[in-house]
């Protein structure tokens, strides 16, 4: 009898809580800090851009959080999300392996991106807030936020980063769609955005850069609050939703796995599958898998940045966090995966990194998407640039077993589906798609300007 391809959980057996590794972690996370007294934030540093209900999930340390009736009401649109077998990949690959991954590109905007948005537009409307700003990349968390936005009333207004506003169009067509303002980054609409014009009219923009807009009007208008889609821990908690019921569909499929692969650009989604498998592991519950998290060669945080404190923003509107970082004046080169191109990673990614809880690989985008089109090929799915990622990690670990012949068990998140990057596909098809490399005189300088900290 051949083995199950999807496991599939009930609407009934949705997580009816976040989890929190903060709760079990060995070590403590560094505090953020004020950008000018260097002391610890507080409450009401952080109230100009949060309601105070996200506010406390950000700062708390309790190991579960409650999803609202609600924020889980909406999440039935899509979620509990499928856990998929990939039989046609392993034979293609010809591994012992047993592959599975986690399918995000399920909901409605696509990729994993609402399972944060719509439970920041519940908490700001819960708060009275009128309207909500917010940065993207290549277009997955703005088109989310809008989805969100329409669902709970909110206006929305999305900076998205130049190179990506112009390679994906039909992102901020959805975007438009759901009734959302979408506006090319670096903008003539902010005082940083002219600044960064001011000196070079044709900037790609980078995520630095378009929060840095976000937040400058969201603390310009009492009635506006900013909404960040990935890197802050509120954010990875709400993405923790993927691991749990994950965890609960590898007992359905009777394994476990050895491997736990994301990609890593801010950190949400990497964190979303990741941190409920540490945490079990950390509480002794289960086997600790290998977890690794793959992100772009031409934006390496984890596996080239520094672990420092920095700025999450270009223009230095926001508090310094501890994180690896490039260098918050660093700017990527336009690479499609624009999901990835920020310069730091979430603080609480980057501290499980210093602890040894997890691995990073670094990629070039030519051979990820030659993972993707295999992908393609042989389980239907055209992934996102970003998940490529995770798709080439996994690739890479299943031929790792065949050479070693051991059946191990490799889950990957899917982050999202790639039908508004087709154009990127059809340039690499046309053998036009490039590897992107850094300037490494500019990533130098970025790191030498680094924030002296104590």
């Amino acid at each position: 009898m051949s083995a199950p391809t999807k496991y599939l959980l009930s609407e009934d057996r949705l997580p009816k809580a976040w989890y929190n590794l903060q709760a079990d972690l060995p070590q403590a996370l560094p505090p953020v800090l004020h950008p000018g007294t260097r002391q610890p934030v507080g409450p009401d540093d952080l109230a100009p851009l949060f309601p105070m209900s996200l506010i406390q999930q950000e700062v708390s340390t309790e190991r579960e959080i409650e999803i609202p009736e609600p924020v889980r009401d909406v999440y039935k649109l899509w979620r509990p999300a499928p856990l998929i077998r990939a039989h046609n990949l392993e034979k293609a690959l010809g591994t012992p392996a047993r592959i599975f991954y986690k399918y995000e590109g399920v909901s409605p905007a696509g990729s994993h991106k609402p399972n944060t948005a719509v439970a920041q537009a519940f908490f700001n409307q819960q708060a009275g807030i009128k309207r909500l700003t917010t940065e993207t990349g290549a277009g997955q968390w703005g088109t989310s936020l809008a989805f969100a936005g329409a669902l709970y009333s909110l206006e929305v207004k999305v900076f998205q980063v130049r190179v990506s506003f112009d390679q994906k169009p039909y992102r901020r067509a959805v975007m438009e769609t759901y009734g959302a303002q979408c506006v090319a980054s670096p903008s003539n609409e902010t005082v940083f955005g002219r600044s960064v014009l001011a000196e070079r009219p044709d900037h790609p923009g980078s995520l630095g850069i378009a929060i840095s807009e976000a937040v400058e009007i969201a603390a310009q208008n009492d009635d506006t609050k900013y909404a960040l889609g990935s890197v802050l821990n509120h954010v990875l908690l709400h993405q923790s939703v993927i691991g749990l019921e994950t965890i609960e569909q590898m007992h359905m499929a009777d394994t476990w796995p050895d491997v736990v692969i994301g990609c890593a650009g801010g950190g949400s989604n990497f964190a979303g599958i990741a941190f409920p498998f540490i945490g079990q592991a950390l509480r002794g519950e289960a086997p600790k898998p290998r977890i690794v998290a793959a992100e772009p060669a031409a934006c390496p945080s984890l596996t080239r940045g520094r672990y420092a404190y920095d700025f999450g923003d270009t223009g230095h509107m926001t508090p310094l966090a501890k994180m690896h970082t490039l260098g918050s004046t660093f700017t990527p080169p336009g690479f499609h995966a624009g999901g990835l191109r920020y310069h730091g990673m979430a603080p609480l990614v980057s501290h499980v990194k210093e602890l040894g809880l997890i691995d990073a690989v670094a990629f070039q985008q030519t051979e990820c998407f030659a993972a993707g089109v295999l992908f393609a090929k042989t389980e239907g799915i055209v992934p996102a640039p970003e998940a490529n990622h995770a798709v080439k990690a996994a690739i890479d670990e299943a031929l790792r077993c065949k050479r070693e012949g051991k059946a191990e068990t490799i889950l990957f998140l899917l982050s999202g589906h790639g039908h508004f990057d087709m154009q990127a596909y059809t340039d690499y098809a046309a053998g036009k798609l490039t590897d992107q490399h850094y300037d490494e005189q500019a990533l130098a300088k970025a790191l030498d300007g680094l924030p002296q900290v104590a």
